[in-house]
């Protein structure tokens, strides 16, 4: 294939394109997100709540203290459990209060603690002393021995040093809300969160980031498979337009489900019979977790489980040398299950048989039944849930708006954050009343279908019920591949070309109809892809255009991943894949509009595009791009992230992308391939292929705008986004020959976060196309929340847009219209979706991209052993290419 031409040898653009970036602009002093500019006055004005309850202060002029916290125990080792180190914080306050003078403090549980004024003095240094039962490391019972028994309910001592760090103003708030610039805001509200974590932890909150969850049955979702849903509340102070407020919001977690261990073991590896149960797999869920023993009722941490059977496995038991003899006695050796049947007298029903759990040390093991053991609650679950847990997780959160303005009203009432020392100290009062905001609806874009007409979306939906598609495209060689046994893929054939001649697209009888042979259905998924193919070419005269290939699961099918590698990256085939349950129009029209959008037919338009008369787009050449980085699941710190960025093309189109993926280091979310200059000294990033894209399909013209929308990136790495990502667009450009830039526009999208909009006097969901850009906004920087979506189940998320850099210029009104007609070019949907479609575009490719390495990659292959990643480099392998074909075309659709 030939490369394309290098854009230093493209026609310049045109002088009425104003200068814009300049690399030298992002030397130091380095790029910071804009002020606000405006606000927004279009569209029709209504009355909002939001989950902000107003904070009032004092005067402002007190400063935290910090203090750094170092807590040794008696065997010289740092003490880095958050639960310990509380404990110890505890205990030391107790009996060392006077030697503070009376003076409370918020500990943040690790390494610092912070008080309202300064202590007596800069360093203390304090020995503690904690019971051993105080932390639930205790020996066993089935120990047995008397000196090992003493010793469980010995003292531990802890060393304590406290010393002076820093001094952090409280006025910086002050500052901070009149719009000021200043650096340690972030510090001073960082403390007022740890004040409320401080008191969610004294009321035996498990602390997950900014949310904590009580041990309330009422709160738990059982999800399957041993995992519970735990209901609980994020809550951060935050600087808004209107002053200080604090966010309060429904938040969920991952726990394992309490109780016997046993019944745990079942749930999480779906077996009915204790022995069926994989101990190899249990082994590793068990390890490190905490159980409860039901004959003594303390704590233990679980280390391990005994290679032999309960029945089975000795330890040493020392006994007195007859009754009431005063000898030292004898040492037996006795099985754990006649100890605790005949020794404890312990009825125990069904451990003989079973291994036990060890919950000593590694050198000194002690053993416990298995049914004498439960799981505490409010142990997290970290790794990444099954499909099934997930759809099961999202289904059993949902809350009406009502119900959750119920639930985060009431907590405001219960939890009585005014009546904390600290906050009172700093003179912070919180209201217990949402905050009331106004918001505004824009009105839906009108888009363009086939035969030149209009359709008007209504409450974010519309649909092609009479209609046919804008440019529907013809399928001539195509044919259906089936993996599942219960389709029938001759009325699925049958159906979808009627239904596509009802929706503009011409679909000839598929070539052939292939099922697959029975004796591979139990292969390996490559192995049934490629006996698949082989079919194929025995039945086919050549390539075919289009594959529809019909899966045995919906999302979960390991043959996805190999099937879509096999025909983007080997074969530059076109392929749709599908798992019906039910074949119906609305289910066919939904998979013709991704399979039309795939082979270059369009949907649908605004009808501004079709005019053209986009605001400051129609006018200069516009490139818009979505960015997106897609890191592993949970868990798994050796899988590389996967980073992607769709182009769009055909200026003045904005409904039309390109997608360029690459790999990059496991969790780092900077994408650094923008610029990637290889050995040959040609550009091989992702926007020098993206750039000469969009000047090949927008006739010959060099884009004079760039417009980015960043997904996936928090508030601490705007000036990363600005500083690192767009400083290698500039170098992509630079390489190309550029001497002009184009205006940059940066905006990061957000949706995770805790900001509700509720309609004030009305339990439905805030209408599509809501926007509030006053007073729960940043009060320097330029954001504003959206809601272009119809949420109809659970209560809404709108999305969080931050505007980083304008060059273009937008005003407030053009800007959020722009933001809210991206919500409606997605192709794959006839509804407005909750977040702008180039940034869904760059989450779909990310995630379609990734499921190449999927099925290539080895458990083993990681560097870990017991649990301990080897501190080898980790080499990124590089993703597939994907054929030239294919390339250009829109197939993450």
């Amino acid at each position: 294939m030939e490369k394309p031409p290098a854009m230093d040898i493209l026609p310049p653009p045109p002088p009425a394109i104003p200068s814009g970036v300049k690399p030298e602009r992002l030397e130091t002093p380095k790029c910071l997100p804009i002020r606000r500019s405006g606000f927004g006055k279009e569209g029709r004005r209504i009355s909002l709540l939001t989950n902000h309850f107003k904070v009032t202060f004092g005067a402002m002029d007190g400063i935290f203290f910090q203090y750094s916290v170092s807590i040794i125990s008696d065997d010289k080792r740092a003490v880095e459990g958050k639960g310990i180190g509380r404990k110890v914080i505890d205990k030391l306050y107790q009996t060392y209060a006077s030697e503070f003078e009376g003076k409370t403090f918020a500990y943040d549980g690790e390494k610092s603690l912070y008080t309202v004024g300064s202590l007596p003095q800069n360093n203390f240094e304090f020995t503690v002393v904690l019971e051993e039962s105080s932390f639930k490391r205790n020996g066993s019972p089935t120990e047995g021995d008397r000196k090992r028994s003493r010793q469980s309910y010995q003292s531990k001592l802890f060393k304590v040093e406290i010393s002076f760090s820093a001094k952090i103003p409280m006025k910086s708030i002050a500052s901070a809300l009149k719009g000021n610039e200043v650096d340690n805001t972030q510090d001073a509200l960082r403390v007022l969160d740890i004040i409320l974590r401080q008191q969610a932890a004294s009321r035996g909150c498990l602390l997950v980031r900014q949310s904590f969850f009580h041990d309330d049955v009422r709160n738990f979702t059982d999800l399957g498979g041993g995992i519970t849903g735990c209901k609980g509340f994020h809550s951060s102070f935050r600087t808004t337009q209107s002053g200080l407020s604090l966010n309060m919001d429904v938040s969920t977690t991952m726990i394992l489900t309490p109780g016997p261990v046993i019944d745990f073991l079942l749930a999480n590896q779906n077996v009915r019979d204790p022995r069926h149960i994989k101990w190899d797999q249990a082994k590793k869920m068990l390890k490190n977790l905490r159980v409860k023993a039901m004959h003594n009722n303390m704590e233990f941490k679980i280390i391990g489980v005994s290679e032999k059977t309960c029945n089975e496995q000795y330890f040493s038991l020392k006994v007195k040398n007859g009754e009431g003899a005063d000898g030292e006695g004898k040492t037996i050796e006795v099985t754990v299950y006649d100890y605790f049947v005949h020794h404890r007298k312990i009825e125990l029903t069904y451990s003989a048989y079973l291994p036990c759990l060890n919950v000593g040390r590694p050198k000194r093991p002690n053993y416990l039944p298995l049914e004498l053991c439960s799981l505490v609650s409010l142990q997290r679950y970290t790794k990444a849930l099954s499909t099934m847990q997930r759809s099961s997780l999202v289904e059993k959160s949902r809350q009406k708006p009502q119900e959750r303005i119920d639930i985060v009203t009431g907590a405001m009432s219960n939890f009585k954050f005014d009546e904390d020392p600290i906050l009172s100290a700093c003179g912070i009062s919180i209201e217990k009343h949402l905050t009331q905001v106004e918001g505004r609806i824009l009105n839906a874009p009108t888009l363009k279908v086939g035969n030149n007409e209009n359709c008007n979306p209504h409450n974010g939906r519309w649909n092609f019920n009479n209609k046919k598609l804008f440019s529907p495209i013809r399928i001539e060689r195509w044919a259906i591949v089936n993996f599942s046994a219960r389709c029938d893929i001759s009325y699925l054939s049958r159906e979808l070309i009627n239904c596509g001649r009802n929706k503009g697209i011409h679909i000839e009888r598929p070539f052939t109809l292939i099922e697959e042979d029975h004796q591979w259905r139990r292969a390996g998924p490559i192995t049934r892809v490629e006996k698949m193919f082989e079919l194929l070419r025995s039945k086919l005269p050549g390539p075919p255009e289009f594959l529809l290939c019909v899966l045995p699961e919906r999302k979960i099918s390991d043959i996805y991943g190999p099937w879509k590698k096999k025909n983007l990256h080997e074969l530059g085939i076109v392929t749709q894949c599908i798992s019906p349950t039910k074949i119906n129009d609305q289910y066919l029209t939904n998979v013709l509009l991704k399979i039309n959008a795939k082979l270059g037919g369009t949907n649908s338009l605004l009808a501004v595009e079709h005019s053209p008369c986009i605001p400051f787009i129609k006018e200069t050449p516009t490139m818009i791009l979505g960015m997106d980085v897609s890191h592993g699941s949970p868990g798994q710190s050796d899988v590389p992230s996967v980073a992607a960025v769709v182009g769009s093309r055909s200026w003045p189109l904005i409904s039309r992308y390109r997608a360029s993926v690459r790999t990059q280091s496991p969790k780092v979310e900077m994408i650094d391939s923008l610029y990637k200059p290889v050995e040959s000294g040609e550009d091989d990033g992702i926007m020098r292929e993206l750039l000469i894209d969009f000047y090949q399909t927008s006739n010959s013209r060099k884009p004079g705008q760039i417009i980015i929308f960043r997904d996936g990136v928090s508030e601490s790495q705007f000036n990363q986004v600005l500083n690192i990502e767009l400083e290698q667009i500039i170098k992509a450009l630079e390489h190309l020959g550029e001497t002009t830039f184009p205006k940059f526009t940066v905006i990061v999208a957000q949706k995770n976060h805790h900001t509700k909009l509720f309609l004030d006097g009305a339990p439905d969901n805030v209408p599509p196309g809501t926007v509030v850009d006053t007073k729960v906004v940043h009060p320097r920087n330029y954001d504003f929340y959206m809601c272009a979506h119809a949420g109809r189940i659970g209560t809404s998320r709108p999305a969080h847009y931050h505007v980083l850099l304008d060059e273009i210029g937008f005003s407030a009104d053009d800007l959020q219209k722009l933001v809210h007609s991206l919500s409606y070019v997605y192709q794959r949907s006839t509804t407005a979706v909750s977040i702008v479609a180039p940034i869904c575009y760059a989450h779909l490719a990310a995630q379609q991209m990734g499921q190449f390495m999927k099925f290539d990659d080895s458990s083993d292959s990681s560097s870990s052993h017991g649990g301990i990643t080897s501190a080898v480099s980790f080499l990124v392998p590089e993703l597939p290419k994907l054929h030239e074909k294919v390339r250009s075309s829109m197939f993450f659709c």
